[in-house]
C-alpha cells in the first residue's frame, strides 16, 4: 500500500510589516515584572517587608513545564508515552538593603522549618509553606499574565560576599524555593492574551 504525503504549502515571502503586525504589543519585555511573596504562618512577617519583596526582588523566572517520557520498548523500538510532571526549584534574586528585612524573613522562615540549634522545626506543611507570585506587566502597567507558586518554601539562601574591593555595588542574594505545582492567570490588560492554565 503507497503511502500518502501531505501537501505542504510553499513558504511565502514575509515582510517586516507582516512581522510587525504579529507583534502583539510590541513584545514582552522581561524586566516588567513584579513578585509578591508571601510567609507562612510559622513565619509571619510585617507588612513593610512584604510590599519590599514589590521592589526588592531584582531578577525572578516564570516556570518551566516540565513532563517526563516514559520509554516503553517494543521489537527493537521505543514508544515514548507521557509519564509524570515535575517541577523546578524556583529562584529569586533579592537587592539587600540596610535593615536586612527580606533577607532576615527568609532566613526565618527556614529556621521555623528546622533550627540551627536543636534541628527542631515546624512539622506541618501548611504551617511552613505558602504561595508566591509574577506578575508579568505590559507597558502601560496592566497585567499581561499572572503565575501563582503553590505551596513553597525556601531550601537554600545564597551567601552575600563581602570584599574591600568591591565598590559601587549594592550586595544581593538569591533564595532557592521549591514548588509544589503553580498556575497561569491570563491578565485583564488590553494585550494579554494566552489561557488560564490550572
Amino acid at each position: 500500500m503507497a503511502s500518502t504525503r501531505v501537501q505542504v504549502e510553499s513558504p511565502v515571502l514575509r515582510t517586516i510589516s507582516d512581522f510587525k503586525a504579529k507583534m502583539t504589543g510590541g513584545g514582552a519585555r522581561p524586566n516588567l515584572f513584579e513578585v509578591v511573596l508571601q510567609f507562612p504562618l510559622s513565619a509571619p512577617t510585617d507588612t513593610d517587608t512584604l510590599q519590599k519583596s514589590r521592589f526588592l526582588v531584582k531578577a525572578a523566572a516564570l516556570p518551566a513545564s516540565n513532563i517526563t517520557p516514559i520509554d516503553v520498548p517494543f521489537r527493537g523500538r521505543t514508544l515514548k508515552i507521557a509519564g509524570d510532571r515535575t517541577f523546578d526549584t524556583w529562584t529569586i534574586t533579592v537587592l539587600n538593603d540596610t535593615d536586612f528585612a527580606i533577607r532576615s524573613a527568609m532566613e526565618n522562615w527556614m529556621n521555623t522549618m528546622n533550627r540551627m540549634e536543636d534541628a527542631t522545626g515546624t512539622q506541618d506543611p501548611a504551617e511552613y509553606q505558602s504561595d508566591a507570585y509574577v506578575y508579568q506587566l505590559d507597558r502601560d502597567g496592566s497585567t499581561l499574565r499572572t503565575y501563582r507558586f503553590h505551596d513553597v518554601f525556601p531550601t537554600n539562601i545564597s551567601t552575600i560576599e563581602l570584599n574591600y574591593d568591591t565598590i559601587d555595588t549594592i550586595q544581593e542574594f538569591t533564595v532557592e524555593m521549591q514548588v509544589q505545582w503553580w498556575e497561569a492567570i491570563k491578565g485583564i490588560g488590553p494585550n494579554a492574551g494566552g489561557q488560564d492554565i490550572f
